[in-house]
C-alpha cells in the first residue's frame, strides 16, 4: 500500500476525528488564554500565555507529569506481558471452560471503575484480606503512605487494564494458522520456540497497536487514583488529570485547567509520535 492509497482509505475517519477534536481543542486553547473562574465565567479576562507559564513553573505539575510517565513505564509493559501470557494459557482451554475463564478475566472491564476501585481499596483497609495477610506476615499494620499508595495504584492500574490487552491478544491468537505451529512441532520445535519464532512475530503489529492504546488510556488515568487517594496531598500521587481536576475545580482556576489540558494533549502527541511512526512504517512494509 503506497502513501496515497493509505491516506485515501483513512480520509473519512480522519475527517470525523478532526470534526470531533479540532473545535473542542480550539475552545480549550481560547479558554486557556483567559483568566476565568466561576465568578467571571461569562466575562473572562484575556491574559495571553500567563496560564501556561504558571503551569510550567509549578513543581506540582511536573511531579504529576513525571508520576504519570512512571505509571505508563511500569504498567503498560506489565499489561502487555501478563495479557500475552494469560492469552496463551486461555488459548489452550477449550469448550465451556474457555467461556467461563474469559468471563472471569474480563470482570475488571465490566465493573464500574469507581465501584471496582472502592472494593479493591477495601482489601487494604484494617479489616481487609491484604491488610490481614500483611499484619500476619510482618507483625505490623498496613499503613497507607506515599510509597504504599503508589504501589497500590500501580497494581490496581495493571489489574484494571490488563483484560483489554488479554482480549486483543486472544483474538490475535485465533488468527494464527494452526498449520504453522503444527509444521514447527513436526520439525522438532518446542512450545517456547514456537512462541518465540511464530506467535510473537505474528502478534508484533498487534502488540504495538495495543501498547499505543494502553499508553493513551493510562495518560487519562483519573477514576482509580481519585478514589484511592481522595486527593490527599500527603501521598504525592496526583496524575495529570487529578492535578487538572484540583486546579480547575478545587482552586476554581478554569483558565489554568484548560491550559493543563492543552499541555496534556501536547505531551500525549510527543509520547505517541514514535509509536504512530512505527505503526505506519509497519503497514507500509507489510504492503
Amino acid at each position: 500500500m503506497d502513501r496515497k492509497t493509505f491516506f485515501q482509505f483513512t480520509a473519512p475517519s480522519n475527517l470525523v476525528m478532526l470534526a470531533l477534536m479540532v473545535f473542542p481543542l480550539a475552545i480549550a486553547v481560547w479558554f486557556g488564554l483567559h483568566y476565568m473562574t466561576f465568578s467571571n465565567i461569562q466575562h473572562p479576562e484575556f491574559i495571553g500565555l500567563d496560564n501556561f507559564t504558571e503551569i510550567l513553573g509549578d513543581p506540582k505539575f511536573w511531579q504529576a507529569f513525571l508520576w504519570t510517565l512512571e505509571i505508563i513505564a511500569i504498567t503498560v509493559p506489565a499489561q502487555l506481558v501478563i495479557g500475552f501470557l494469560v492469552a496463551l494459557l486461555l488459548d489452550q482451554v477449550t469448550g465451556r471452560l474457555r467461556s467461563l475463564f474469559l468471563a472471569a478475566l474480563l470482570l475488571p472491564m465490566v465493573v464500574v471503575p469507581v465501584v471496582g476501585t472502592i472494593v479493591f481499596k477495601q482489601l487494604f483497609e484494617p479489616s481487609g484480606l491484604v491488610a490481614w495477610f500483611y499484619r500476619t506476615v510482618f507483625s505490623q499494620p498496613f499503613i497507607f503512605n506515599e510509597l504504599s499508595m503508589k504501589v497500590v495504584i500501580l497494581i490496581h492500574t495493571t489489574w484494571l487494564n490488563t483484560p483489554f490487552v488479554l482480549v486483543i491478544f486472544f483474538a490475535g491468537l485465533q488468527t494464527l494458522p494452526p498449520e504453522l505451529t503444527e509444521a514447527a512441532a513436526i520439525d522438532g520445535a518446542g512450545r517456547l520456540q514456537q512462541i518465540r519464532h511464530i506467535v510473537i512475530p505474528h502478534l508484533q503489529t498487534l502488540a504495538v497497536l495495543t501498547g499505543l492504546i494502553s499508553v493513551m488510556d493510562t495518560f487519562r488515568l483519573f477514576d482509580n487514583v481519585f478514589v484511592l487517594t481522595r486527593q490527599n496531598p500527603i501521598f504525592n500521587a496526583d496524575t495529570i488529570l487529578t492535578y487538572n481536576f484540583r486546579v480547575a475545580m478545587a482552586v476554581q482556576q478554569l483558565g489554568r485547567g484548560n491550559a493543563v489540558a492543552i499541555l496534556t494533549v501536547i505531551a500525549i502527541l510527543i509520547v505517541l509520535i514514535p509509536f504512530l511512526y512505527y505503526t505506519y512504517r509497519e503497514q507500509i512494509e507489510q504492503a
